[in-house]
């Protein structure tokens, strides 16, 4: 699989060892030094870009490679307001687009064991649930896209939820998340719900950013020749 890299930092260097190690060919790799070079052509080499930037650039990016025809795997957060307005453009130019908050295998498995868990809790008000999650100090957007896909799944059970707020509250209509930042953390994300009682509470905890890029190169891997949306659910076969 012949793989362009759009954005070139600490995620895409991580990619690109793992696409390497897996066999799969590097074509492209676009960073600020030579932003000059993401031109349709060059991405027309590409059998999938893998999009890793910023919440001020990814839509852009995306956006534009929409419109070429490229089929894109994005793992860059803080953006997916718009995320329906590029799944129109996909449809729309026949593109591939596949985007996922988080890669890991590990995480996915936890967004089900999350919506599970919410499922059993919400007939239990006496139990109130918070969230947490920590990341280095690089990472621009807060909360992660990982702890908003967690909280969007549990206010799906939790009708009384309205929103997710990024401090404490003490709000029944607010789910509370706190972000910290903490280097060189990669990313723990936990659940609790503490009553009276007792306290009941899932954590997963990233090691390093392997599992996020070997996530991304086995999505590339699946959106290849494809058309259409996809999320990891279809390429987890959840």
């Amino acid at each position: 699989m012949k793989i362009a890299l759009v954005g070139y930092g600490k995620m895409g260097k991580a990619i690109e060892a793992i696409a390497l190690q897996k066999g799969h060919e590097i074509v492209l790799k676009i960073d600020i030094n030579n932003a000059g070079d993401f031109t349709k052509g060059n991405l027309s080499k590409a059998d999938v870009a893998i999009e890793f930037t910023s919440p001020h650039s990814a839509y852009d990016n995306v956006k534009q490679m929409m419109k070429w025809g490229t089929s894109v795997v994005c793992g860059s957060t803080g953006w997916t307001e718009k995320l329906e307005e590029i799944n129109k453009l996909c449809k729309e130019h026949n593109s591939a687009f596949l985007y996922a908050s988080n890669f890991s295998i590990g995480v996915n498995i936890f967004f089900e064991l999350n919506k599970k868990l919410a499922s059993l809790m919400a007939p239990h008000p006496e139990y109130a649930v918070t969230m947490e999650e920590i990341h280095h100090t690089q990472k621009k957007d807060a909360p992660s896209g990982t702890a908003i896909t967690l909280a969007e799944q549990i206010m799906q059970q939790f009708p009384s939820k309205k929103r997710w707020v990024n401090n404490e509250s003490t709000n029944t209509g607010e789910l509370p998340i706190i972000s910290k930042r903490i280097d060189p953390a990669p990313g723990t994300h936990s659940i609790k719900y503490a009553s009276a009682i007792d306290d009941i509470e899932i954590i997963h905890t990233a090691h390093s950013r392997t599992g996020f890029a070997s996530g991304a190169v086995l999505a590339a891997a699946f959106l290849k020749d494809k058309k259409g949306i996809f999320s990891m659910k279809d390429v987890l076969g959840f």
